[in-house]
Protein backbone atom coordinates (compact mmCIF):
# COMPACT_ATOMS: atom_id res chain seq x y z
CA UNK A 1 0.00 0.00 0.00
CA UNK A 2 0.93 3.70 -0.60
CA UNK A 3 0.44 6.24 1.87
CA UNK A 4 -0.53 9.80 1.10
CA UNK A 5 0.31 11.46 3.86
CA UNK A 6 -3.16 13.75 3.63
CA UNK A 7 -5.38 10.61 3.58
CA UNK A 8 -2.94 9.05 6.23
CA UNK A 9 -4.04 12.40 8.93
CA UNK A 10 -7.31 11.56 8.35
CA UNK A 11 -7.61 7.33 7.96
CA UNK A 12 -5.16 5.89 9.89
CA UNK A 13 -1.49 6.18 11.17
CA UNK A 14 -0.09 4.18 7.99
CA UNK A 15 1.57 1.32 10.09
CA UNK A 16 0.19 -0.93 7.37
CA UNK A 17 1.76 0.68 4.47
CA UNK A 18 4.74 0.09 2.56
CA UNK A 19 5.97 3.71 1.70
CA UNK A 20 4.86 7.11 2.15
CA UNK A 21 3.79 10.20 -0.19
CA UNK A 22 4.11 13.86 1.29
CA UNK A 23 2.39 16.10 -0.91
CA UNK A 24 2.31 19.54 -1.81
CA UNK A 25 0.58 22.27 0.39
CA UNK A 26 0.66 25.29 2.97
CA UNK A 27 4.20 26.42 4.47
CA UNK A 28 5.59 24.73 7.16
CA UNK A 29 5.62 27.02 10.62
CA UNK A 30 9.14 28.18 11.10
CA UNK A 31 9.28 27.44 14.46
CA UNK A 32 9.73 24.05 13.51
CA UNK A 33 13.00 24.72 11.73
CA UNK A 34 13.96 27.72 14.77
CA UNK A 35 13.56 30.66 12.28
CA UNK A 36 11.23 33.55 13.24
CA UNK A 37 8.38 34.27 10.94
CA UNK A 38 9.04 35.94 8.08
CA UNK A 39 6.78 35.23 5.23
CA UNK A 40 4.65 32.52 5.59
CA UNK A 41 1.43 31.43 4.21
CA UNK A 42 -1.23 28.57 4.80
CA UNK A 43 0.74 27.74 7.76
CA UNK A 44 -1.21 24.52 9.36
CA UNK A 45 0.45 23.42 12.92
CA UNK A 46 -1.50 20.41 13.14
CA UNK A 47 -0.75 19.32 9.67
CA UNK A 48 2.72 20.04 10.80
CA UNK A 49 3.12 17.65 13.29
CA UNK A 50 0.84 14.86 11.99
CA UNK A 51 3.45 14.78 8.85
CA UNK A 52 6.54 15.14 10.79
CA UNK A 53 5.12 11.97 12.71
CA UNK A 54 4.68 10.10 9.47
CA UNK A 55 8.03 10.77 8.13
CA UNK A 56 9.99 10.04 11.12
CA UNK A 57 8.42 6.84 11.62
CA UNK A 58 8.47 4.94 7.88
CA UNK A 59 12.08 6.91 8.29
CA UNK A 60 12.83 4.74 11.61
CA UNK A 61 11.65 1.66 9.70
CA UNK A 62 13.68 2.49 6.48
CA UNK A 63 10.21 2.59 4.14
CA UNK A 64 10.33 4.58 0.71
CA UNK A 65 9.56 8.39 1.37
CA UNK A 66 8.87 10.62 -1.57
CA UNK A 67 8.59 14.36 -0.90
CA UNK A 68 6.69 16.76 -3.64
CA UNK A 69 7.08 20.34 -2.65
CA UNK A 70 6.44 21.21 1.01
CA UNK A 71 6.64 17.39 1.03
CA UNK A 72 10.55 18.03 -0.01
CA UNK A 73 10.64 21.42 2.56
CA UNK A 74 9.37 18.81 5.20
CA UNK A 75 12.00 15.93 4.65
CA UNK A 76 14.59 18.64 4.93
CA UNK A 77 12.93 20.34 8.41
CA UNK A 78 12.08 16.66 9.53
CA UNK A 79 16.11 15.87 9.22
CA UNK A 80 17.27 19.09 10.68
CA UNK A 81 17.65 21.28 7.78
CA UNK A 82 16.46 25.38 7.31
CA UNK A 83 13.78 26.77 4.68
CA UNK A 84 14.07 29.79 2.66
CA UNK A 85 10.83 31.13 3.31
CA UNK A 86 10.22 33.70 0.52
CA UNK A 87 12.32 33.14 -3.03
CA UNK A 88 11.44 35.19 -6.11
CA UNK A 89 11.02 33.71 -9.27
CA UNK A 90 9.33 30.44 -8.54
CA UNK A 91 5.67 30.92 -7.88
CA UNK A 92 2.60 30.08 -9.87
CA UNK A 93 0.87 33.11 -11.49
CA UNK A 94 -2.62 33.51 -12.33
CA UNK A 95 -3.11 29.93 -10.65
CA UNK A 96 -0.60 28.96 -13.33
CA UNK A 97 2.24 26.93 -12.69
CA UNK A 98 5.50 28.84 -13.98
CA UNK A 99 8.04 26.80 -15.79
CA UNK A 100 12.38 26.61 -15.91
CA UNK A 101 14.82 24.90 -17.07
CA UNK A 102 17.19 22.65 -14.10
CA UNK A 103 20.54 20.43 -14.16
CA UNK A 104 20.78 17.03 -12.52
CA UNK A 105 23.77 15.71 -10.95
CA UNK A 106 25.27 12.95 -12.93
CA UNK A 107 24.15 9.58 -12.41
CA UNK A 108 21.33 10.57 -9.79
CA UNK A 109 17.95 8.88 -10.20
CA UNK A 110 16.42 12.35 -12.17
CA UNK A 111 19.43 12.35 -14.62
CA UNK A 112 18.83 8.57 -15.57
CA UNK A 113 15.26 9.64 -15.93
CA UNK A 114 15.26 12.54 -17.58
CA UNK A 115 19.02 13.46 -18.77
CA UNK A 116 21.00 16.21 -16.98
CA UNK A 117 18.93 19.47 -18.21
CA UNK A 118 15.37 19.37 -18.15
CA UNK A 119 11.86 21.98 -17.82
CA UNK A 120 9.85 21.36 -14.90
CA UNK A 121 7.24 23.37 -13.18
CA UNK A 122 7.12 25.80 -10.58
CA UNK A 123 4.88 26.81 -7.88
CA UNK A 124 6.38 27.65 -4.43
CA UNK A 125 8.17 30.47 -2.70
CA UNK A 126 9.91 28.81 -0.13
CA UNK A 127 12.96 26.09 -0.95
CA UNK A 128 15.36 24.19 1.09
CA UNK A 129 18.22 26.26 3.16
CA UNK A 130 20.19 24.53 4.35
CA UNK A 131 20.43 20.89 3.94
CA UNK A 132 19.20 18.25 6.38
CA UNK A 133 21.59 15.18 8.14
CA UNK A 134 21.89 12.88 4.81
CA UNK A 135 20.70 14.64 2.41
CA UNK A 136 22.29 15.53 -0.94
CA UNK A 137 20.82 18.18 -3.59
CA UNK A 138 20.88 16.31 -7.19
CA UNK A 139 18.40 19.28 -9.10
CA UNK A 140 19.08 23.03 -9.02
CA UNK A 141 17.09 26.19 -10.88
CA UNK A 142 19.11 28.51 -12.76
CA UNK A 143 19.03 30.44 -9.63
CA UNK A 144 21.01 27.75 -7.10
CA UNK A 145 17.22 27.16 -6.22
CA UNK A 146 17.53 23.44 -4.72
CA UNK A 147 14.51 21.75 -6.44
CA UNK A 148 15.51 18.12 -5.68
CA UNK A 149 17.18 15.36 -2.99
CA UNK A 150 18.04 12.21 -1.83
CA UNK A 151 19.01 10.71 1.27
CA UNK A 152 22.08 9.32 1.18
CA UNK A 153 21.30 6.15 3.33
CA UNK A 154 17.80 6.18 3.08
CA UNK A 155 14.74 5.69 0.48
CA UNK A 156 14.25 9.02 0.75
CA UNK A 157 13.58 11.38 -2.29
CA UNK A 158 12.26 15.17 -2.53
CA UNK A 159 11.30 17.15 -5.57
CA UNK A 160 10.58 21.00 -5.24
CA UNK A 161 8.55 21.05 -8.21
CA UNK A 162 4.97 19.33 -8.86
CA UNK A 163 5.25 16.42 -11.01
CA UNK A 164 1.37 14.74 -10.86
CA UNK A 165 0.67 18.09 -12.65
CA UNK A 166 2.65 16.63 -15.40
CA UNK A 167 1.42 13.31 -16.23
CA UNK A 168 -1.10 12.60 -18.90
CA UNK A 169 -3.65 15.28 -19.77
CA UNK A 170 -1.54 17.74 -17.40
CA UNK A 171 1.62 17.64 -19.27
CA UNK A 172 2.68 20.25 -21.59
CA UNK A 173 5.32 19.31 -24.51
CA UNK A 174 8.03 21.82 -23.18
CA UNK A 175 8.44 19.58 -19.83
CA UNK A 176 9.12 16.15 -18.47
CA UNK A 177 6.49 13.27 -17.95
CA UNK A 178 5.85 13.65 -14.35
CA UNK A 179 4.77 9.64 -14.61
CA UNK A 180 8.22 8.35 -14.66
CA UNK A 181 9.12 9.88 -10.79
CA UNK A 182 6.32 8.07 -9.74
CA UNK A 183 6.87 4.78 -11.54
CA UNK A 184 10.48 5.19 -10.36
CA UNK A 185 9.24 5.99 -6.75
CA UNK A 186 6.65 2.48 -6.72
CA UNK A 187 9.59 -0.02 -8.51
CA UNK A 188 11.38 1.26 -4.93
CA UNK A 189 8.38 -0.01 -2.63
CA UNK A 190 8.54 -3.88 -1.45
CA UNK A 191 5.59 -5.81 -2.18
Amino acid sequence: ALTLAGAVVRFGDGADCDALVLPGGGDIHPERYGRPWHDCRQVDPDRDAAELALFHRFFAQGKPILGICRGMQLINVALGGTLHQNIEGHSASGGVDGLHTTSALPDSFLAQLYGRNFTVNTAHHQAADQLGAGLLPVQWAPDGVVEAVVHRERPVWGVQWHPERLEEGGRRADTVDGQRIFTFFLEQCPY
